[in-house]
């Protein structure tokens, strides 16, 4: 005797051993045996043998007319074998009744189990359902395979270009156009990437680079709603001081001014002057959940996304010859000695009688011309007219204040702050409002440190540094960048507690000198205004409170935005550095090794691995020839053609152990003050 059983979705039949009223045993073709409930078995025969009824079912049961065997099929509840006799005969074979079970079993759309071998038929209306869904499955089947084909002769399917990022970064595995690539690339045995390239699914390096980070973190587009910013109701006093700002000129975010009293009279009075959007700007309003939304600037070379719309910028920023709300620090010090007295902060009106741009300055604002000494004779003929001459002295007074800031820093730091490296700026000849990826572009080097970046660095990090202890001492929690140690391998840190950052120095770190930039100095103005306002009681009524789960989730939230708005500036910067060598037909590069192959370019902002270099030490001075580049992988490399030098290699600083394989290192928060105050562009 045989049975006919199921398991996990299989039909099979085997030999009975042995039997009892509510078990067997029995033995399959391929001698495993095994062991059944009596309620498992769906059917017992005598013949054919197990394997040949199988064959003979599967065939028939593929012949019955489901829509036929459905009309036959009862209303009420019912077994595959009364299906049989009403759909064969009353004396249905062995066969039969297989060939009925599975037929019932592979038409789920048309019968419902409801049991061991019993089966409920599904209502006309389910049956129509399923069968257009069937349908629709085919159409959509042929549809892949006809996208694949198109794909693999090199066309891009308008849909497949159209859903093209999606399908690279973030697929519907369910999706039509995603089985189409699939397909078409185990087809053509050719990755994703290449195969849309083939088909000219992607238009150019730059959009592939441009839509990827728009995707991921602009999916509903980069353009604001319709907003308007509010006006600043507060009635504020005007200040007496005449403060000027220090930026590139390709900044419009201007967010910090500075100003110098009491020049020649033994005690300075040295002003901070930060835009104030927090007076107006509300939290939980629409505004704020723009930039909420962004948490900061994207900077990349000839374009920006700003976090807040234009013409809210417009509103806030310290403007030339207007009267601006601030936020002020003014901190007072011995003129002699640079020794800090006190401080005290304000909400008032400064008066912003320029902006100057350093681009246009560098030549003149110089070291020499700072300290007194003779400026060159080609400075002067073309500066005679710069409003930089009649802020000499107070210039020169910043600059002196500057060194010594950074000076008492490192004393604290334990070691000198090694940026010896410069920094470069990059000028995109944009024609619209953003670039296209073909246009020229302008890499120039400039010195890093220089003097008007050192003032703007060093009064920033003075007034982050104050006013975050300065929150501390009220009670009042803010957003903190901090460093436990310099050893390698402790990195910068975001939270909520005051704590000090040993890459700069400080005691505490509180970033509040760009509101229109970042969303944390956004937050922390609202903070600092509290305490301006309200004094000890400001931890009562301040926006955020101690231990505030909305001010934790601001920090996770911009940590992670401002890390991924860096790294997709550092890989435009470097594809913009290859179109450079491109579009100049540079060949040939004298290059400084740093580790295992990797060296940086002495010329341009380049990093990358040369053949050839692998056992020079760091410091290796070497000529190398450029290879083939990929702008869409944004990858080079270069071939060893000589070593420039034999000194002795250098010694590696902690700063230059943070260096990755593509040449993006740690920006400590010293040097992202000095780079974003006085560039759109920060490194």
């Amino acid at each position: 005797m045989y049975v006919l059983f199921e398991e996990g979705g299989k039909f099979l039949a085997a030999r009975v051993l042995s039997q009892t009223e509510s078990s067997l045993q029995a033995e399959m073709d391929s001698g495993k045996r095994v062991k059944l409930k009596s309620a498992q078995v769906l059917l017992q025969f005598e013949q054919p043998a197990p394997a040949e009824l199988l064959q003979q079912a599967a065939q028939l049961a593929v012949t019955m007319d489901v829509n036929l065997a459905w009309e036959f099929a009862s209303e009420e509840e019912f077994g595959f074998a009364e299906l049989a006799t009403d759909y064969f005969s009353a004396k249905a074979s062995t066969v039969e009744l297989a060939a009925s079970l599975m037929c019932l079993f592979n038409a789920p759309h048309y019968f419902r189990r409801a049991g061991k071998g019993r089966f409920k038929k599904a209502s006309s209306e389910i049956v129509q359902q399923a069968l257009a869904a069937i349908e629709k499955k085919k159409l959509i089947t042929a549809q892949i395979a006809e996208w694949a084909q198109t794909l693999a002769a090199k066309q891009c399917p308008e849909p497949i270009r159209q859903q093209l990022y999606k399908i690279l970064f973030k697929p519907d595995k369910n999706a039509p156009e995603y089985k189409a690539v699939v397909e078409a690339s185990r087809s053509t045995q050719t990755a994703p990437l290449a195969l849309l390239m083939n088909a000219g699914a992607i238009g150019s390096a730059y959009e592939f680079h441009w839509q990827r980070f728009a995707f991921e973190h602009f999916p509903k587009g980069a353009q604001f709603p319709d907003l308007k910013a509010p006006a600043i109701t507060d009635e504020l006093p005007l200040s007496a001081v005449q403060a000027f700002s220090i930026d590139d000129s390709q900044t419009t975010e201007i967010d910090d001014a500075l100003s110098v009293q009491g020049l020649g009279t033994g005690t300075i009075i040295l002003g901070i002057h930060i835009a104030a959007p927090a007076l107006a700007v509300q939290p939980g309003s629409s505004l704020d959940k723009v930039a909420r939304d962004r948490y900061s600037t994207v900077y990349m070379p000839g374009h920006k996304l700003t976090m807040l719309p234009d013409s809210v910028v417009q509103h806030y920023t310290l403007a030339e010859g207007q009267d601006c709300p601030a936020l002020s620090l003014y901190v007072t010090l011995d003129e002699a000695t640079l020794e800090i007295k006190s401080s005290e902060t304000k909400l008032e009106r400064v008066h912003i009688a320029h902006n100057l741009r350093h681009d246009q300055l560098d030549s003149l604002v110089r070291e020499d011309w700072l300290l007194g000494k003779n400026a060159s004779t080609e400075a002067l003929s073309e500066n005679t007219q710069s409003p930089a001459y009649s802020l000499r002295e107070q210039l020169s007074f910043l600059y002196r204040l500057a060194c010594d800031l950074k000076a008492k820093r490192e004393q604290v730091r334990g070691k000198p702050e090694t940026f010896n490296r410069p920094d470069y700026n990059f000028r995109v000849a944009v024609q619209g409002d953003a670039p296209l990826g073909d246009e020229p572009v302008e890499i120039t080097v400039r010195r890093r440190g220089a003097p008007l970046d050192l003032i703007v660095a060093e009064c920033m990090i003075l007034a982050n540094s104050t006013w975050g202890q300065w929150l501390a001492q009220f009670g009042v929690p803010g957003i903190y960048r901090s460093q436990a140690s310099l050893a390698p391998g402790v990195k910068v840190r975001m939270g909520t507690k005051a704590l000090p950052h040993a890459g700069i120095g400080v005691k505490a770190y509180a970033w509040s000198t760009s509101p229109l930039r970042r969303y944390t100095d956004l937050v922390n103005q609202w903070q600092l205004i509290a305490c301006v306002r309200n004094g000890t009681t400001a931890a009562l009524v301040a926006p955020f409170k101690p231990k505030d789960a909305e001010l934790f989730g601001i920090v996770s939230g911009f940590d992670a935005a401002y890390t991924a708005y860096n790294a997709f500036q550092n890989g435009m910067e470097r594809y913009w550095t290859m179109r450079y060598v491109q579009q100049r037909g540079i060949s040939e590069l004298t290059a400084t090794v740093i580790k295992d192959g990797l060296v940086r370019a002495e010329e341009i902002p380049l990093v990358l691995n040369v053949a050839g270099a692998v056992s020079l030490p760091r410091g290796v001075r070497v000529k190398l020839r450029l290879g083939e580049m990929d702008l869409l992988m944004l990858e080079v490399s270069g071939t060893l053609l000589e070593r420039l030098d034999v000194a002795a290699p250098e010694v590696a600083t902690d700063e230059e152990d943070d260096e990755t394989n593509l040449g993006v290192h740690l920006v400590l928060d010293v040097n992202e003050e000095n780079s974003e105050k006085s560039s759109d562009h920060p490194a």
